[in-house]
């Protein structure tokens, strides 16, 4: 089939980092240039938009744009099919792109195990200069693309046109055909490992989910920020009058406050203010104050905040929340209001308090609750509600990494809990100590130590890891955190040994000079090419590992690859070993097993509107589906994970909440 690459360059007031549809949602939105490569020749050609006869010199890009035999590829193709459809919209022209014509090379280099930027990539597959992104465009793209400051030398203009700056223009010009080069060179250097067909499916499923968006309850969020926002000044207020400080809030002038009172510190952390408080004999107004201090620094509303501003004005909806292959395991990122790491709720009454929030009920609420920020924090996540005549059915993989490890390593002993429904901290103490242990029962204080071993063990931790999850606030010595550790490895050896295997499988695999493979388990498998290392999953996916080598340290070898380091956020060396491979392998399995449960649901009929961690919520009507046929439908076996016990719950409820 013939290809099309395609790049645009665009115009908003609007920042593009709260998402494409909300760049788009402003009359001042408009596509500047689009260039894109011909069918016949490949020759790269821009047709500029801003020229009064621009839409006619597009006729060809249309012509080719509306043809189903043409593939049509672009690098993050979610915004030229997002702001195309748009701008056909805002311009009556009546073409419609669809998604099953696109394929996305961001999404093929990530899946190559490169990181999302052009540049970085074409940096680090080491194309000739002449196929590199063209460097001016940051330059470019904030005087063209961006609204500017009215000055007197600009004659007070806000928005830089071409005719501002013809010679700039021209350059601009440049830069979008050159994004096209760059882009082709990219596929084309990836060619030997395209993206899996189910991956481009689940992508277009990621598509729809971004572009359909959730809804926001926004009367509940514009009435926490208004209630979080007078709270707070109530709350410096007080603390203003017992301190004498112009600002309590700022650590240098309350630590030298607490000093001159007798309580010196070196920093105010939760640790410190919390030893002081411990002190009974504590002058009253000291106290009071370090507990503004506390109650202060729960007051952030920036989650309101966000889903405020996310919010299209066209659907009173948030879009845009998710990013496909994240994470090098493919397992999505969040974006925007980050719904990954949303707070916990506990309270046993939300719809009271919610209705006071919407209300902007905030005295009412000082007289009903003790902690003003912690009611506000537990009504995050119900800030996300249903479509009118909706309800949201949320259905959340029961211990799936751990059932996947199971699968994978062959621990009968766990596949047989997980059969019988067990409590899997339960039967993992149980095995550990050699007694039954029963939640609220026999030998119960055992399976708080099966839960953090589980949390904590499963790829390669040790004591550290223990403590990492909290083992050391259990007042236990090194001593008993390493008889943990000890004895959830022998109840479990086959994990043990799946690290061990894991890594000698890479090592042989990356030592041979020829390609070749190396099988680890009956589920996947290391191969070979080059300096490209590919772990395989049982799914057909494969998780890249980028140049990937053998480095000698402390008289042994190490395994180690490029990839996208998070501390730095660059793309450098990263070690790895047994325990890591097997979280990635795990996690990524895992991962599939989400996504393949979203392409059933959604074609049942289920429209997913939001996902977190191994959950999905979805927006159905009212008397349409339920709870237990969603659960059917996602822990369903596909042929690739037969034999993994796969298991769910959940509820349904007319907002979102952690049941």
């Amino acid at each position: 089939m013939n290809t099309m690459t395609v790049d645009i360059e665009t115009y908003s007031d609007r920042d593009i980092r709260k998402g494409v549809h909300k760049y788009m949602d402003t009359p001042s939105f408009d596509i500047l240039l689009i260039a894109y490569t011909t069918v016949e020749d490949d020759s790269v050609r821009v047709v500029d938009l801003t020229k009064e006869d621009g839409i006619a010199r597009a006729e060809e890009f249309f012509d080719f744009l509306e043809d189903p035999n043409i593939v049509k590829r672009a690098y993050n193709a979610n915004f030229e099919i997002t702001c195309l459809n748009a701008w056909f919209r805002k311009k009556n022209i009546p073409i419609q792109t669809l998604p099953e014509e696109w394929r996305c090379d961001m999404l093929l280099a990530c899946y190559n195990g490169y990181p999302t930027g052009l540049g970085l990539v074409g940096k680090a597959l080491g194309l000739p200069e002449d196929k590199q992104k063209d460097a001016r465009g940051k330059r470019l793209i904030q005087f063209f693309c961006k609204p500017c400051r009215p000055t007197k030398s600009n004659g007070m203009r806000t928005r830089n046109r071409p005719e501002d700056a013809p010679e700039d223009w021209e350059t601009f010009i440049e830069y979008n055909r050159q994004d096209v080069v760059t882009e082709r060179a990219i596929h084309q250097a990836l060619m030997d490992n395209l993206t899996p067909e189910k991956e481009e499916e689940l992508w277009r499923i990621d598509r729809r989910i971004n572009s359909r968006g959730v809804r926001i309850d926004l009367p509940l969020v514009e009435g926490a920020i208004a209630i979080s926002e007078s709270y707070t000044a109530k709350l410096m207020g007080e603390a203003k009058r017992l301190t004498g400080l112009e600002n309590p809030n700022s650590p240098t002038q309350l630590k030298h406050w607490l000093a001159v009172n007798g309580h010196p510190v070196s920093a105010l952390t939760k640790a410190s203010i919390a030893d002081i408080l411990d002190n009974k004999q504590l002058h009253p107004v000291v106290r009071r104050v370090l507990e503004l201090r506390t109650m202060l620094g729960k007051t952030s509303i920036k989650k309101y905040e966000a889903m405020r501003d996310t919010v299209t004005s066209t659907d009173g909806r948030a879009h845009d929340l998710f990013q496909f292959y994240g994470a090098r395991t493919g397992r999505w990122a969040g974006r925007n209001i980050q719904l990954q790491n949303l707070p916990r709720n506990h309270m046993e009454d939300l719809d009271t308090a919610r209705e006071l929030v919407r209300m902007k009920a905030g005295d009412t609420m000082e007289l009903l609750y003790d902690d003003i920020p912690d009611v506000l924090s537990q009504l995050i996540r119900t800030a996300l509600i249903p479509a009118p005549g909706h309800r949201f059915i949320v259905a959340d993989f029961s211990a799936i990494e751990a059932r996947v490890i199971a699968w994978i390593a062959g621990v009968k002993w766990r596949q047989e809990a997980f059969a019988a429904g067990k409590d899997i901290y339960c039967a993992s103490a149980s095995q550990m100590f050699g007694v039954p242990v029963e939640k609220h029962g026999v030998n119960g204080e055992l399976r708080q130590k099966g839960k953090i071993a589980e949390l904590a063990l499963g790829y390669g931790g040790g004591v550290g890891a223990l403590k990492q999850f909290g083992a050391d606030k259990m007042g236990l010595s090194d001593k008993e955190l390493q008889d943990i550790v000890e004895k959830w490895r022998t109840a479990s050896p086959e994990i043990p040994a799946l690290w061990a295997a894991m890594e000698k499988a890479a090592k042989l695999c990356i030592r041979e000079k020829r390609d070749n493979q190396r099988r680890f388990s009956p589920y996947g498998y290391f191969e070979k090419k080059g300096k490209i290392l590919r772990l395989h999953l049982p799914s057909g996916r494969a998780l890249t590992y980028v140049n990937a080598r053998l480095k000698e340290k402390q008289f042994r070898y190490t395994i180690c690859f490029d990839g996208l380091k998070q501390q730095t956020h660059k793309f450098e060396e990263i070690e790895t070993y047994g325990g890591r491979l097997v979280e990635n392998f795990v996690q990524a399995v895992a991962r599939d097993c989400l996504g393949a449960a979203m392409l059933r649901l959604e074609k049942a009929g289920y429209p997913i509107v939001a996902h977190i961690h191994d959950e999905v919520v979805l927006d159905t009507p009212r008397g349409k589906g339920s709870l237990a046929d969603a659960i059917r439908i996602m822990t369903q076996n596909e042929p690739w994970n037969e034999g993994l016990l796969m298991n769910a719950d959940g509820f349904e409820a007319p907002y979102y909440k952690k049941d």
